[in-house]
């Protein structure tokens, strides 16, 4: 496995790829877990050459102490990329993708300032503009993105459609331990009684989920369920959300869109958001 750490690096390993190959990007802050794992095997089954980027991107975090604290866990990382057989990783140094006086970024739009945009002002903006270079940079035909993260999925797509990229977006849906929580890279920082706390977040998900199923077909009453489950809990909520998945607006009864619940609740500090599809289709 090539490890890379320079656009020059870069772009002279992606110019010795075979001519018809179909490059296939998978970008993360590293800390990878068996979520990423899913999306690294679905990419390589893709049968093209994958590439791994690991970048902590700090215009994505709204808090100092948030970035300074995010696992970092890299010789982990490049041991799994390596067993996993991918081709090459992108280990770009922060002053070289973010160079100082760094001023022009992307609007993620009205979608990027609620819910999770609204919890952390700015994460979406800098998330897409790193997101973004990293397309121009590695000029992937693919990149894979995990569903836990919908709202990041569903701008990624709004970008690459309304600015034209030449690169097709694909998801794997969320990845969950035996109890139900979905991996995070921040559930690391987790106490023991923080972890049990956080289960909440699947559970008032799955009831959302149940009462959709059995006929509830009024979106604000599902988000009270799940707003209800939090009134004793140690758990900040942030939102408890039902959304079109069309266009991430607030669902509302009969308007015939499958919907999505997104929540997101903050516990010691530390941020954790999950979703679920509410749909009766098969």
């Amino acid at each position: 496995m090539k490890q890379l750490h320079s656009q020059d690096e870069l772009e002279a390993w992606r110019q010795s790829l075979p001519a018809q190959a179909e490059l296939v990007l998978v970008p993360t802050m590293g800390a990878l877990h068996r979520g990423h794992q899913s999306l690294l095997e679905a990419a390589l089954a893709m049968g093209q050459p994958v590439l791994t980027s690991i970048f902590v991107n700090p215009l994505q975090f709204e808090r100092a102490d948030d970035l300074q604290h995010y696992p970092r866990t890299l010789d982990a990382d490049l041991q799994l990329l390596e067993s996993l057989g991918v081709a090459a990783v992108y280990l770009p140094a922060a002053n070289d993708i973010v160079p100082a006086g760094l001023q022009v970024g992307l609007d993620p739009g009205p979608v990027g300032s609620v819910l999770e945009g609204a919890a952390r002002p700015g994460h979406f903006a800098g998330m897409l503009t790193i997101v973004h270079k990293l397309f121009q940079r590695c000029q992937p035909q693919h990149a894979w993105f995990g569903e836990k993260d919908a709202q990041q999925l569903f701008l990624v797509r709004r970008m690459v459609a309304d600015l034209d990229l030449r690169v097709k977006i694909h998801a794997c849906p969320t990845y969950r331990e035996q109890d139900g929580l979905a991996y995070s890279s921040r559930n690391a920082r987790l106490d023991t009684q923080a972890r049990k706390e956080a289960l909440l977040l699947s559970r008032a998900l799955f009831a959302a989920g149940d009462a959709f199923v059995q006929g509830c077909q009024q979106p604000r009453q599902l988000e009270e369920l799940m707003r209800a489950m939090f009134a004793d809990s140690p758990l900040q909520l942030a939102y408890a959300a039902v959304v079109r998945e069309c266009d991430f607006a607030p669902a509302e009864a009969g308007d015939g869109e499958d919907w999505r619940a997104l929540i997101a609740a903050r516990i010691q500090g530390i941020h954790l958001l999950d979703n679920l599809r509410l749909t009766t289709s098969v």
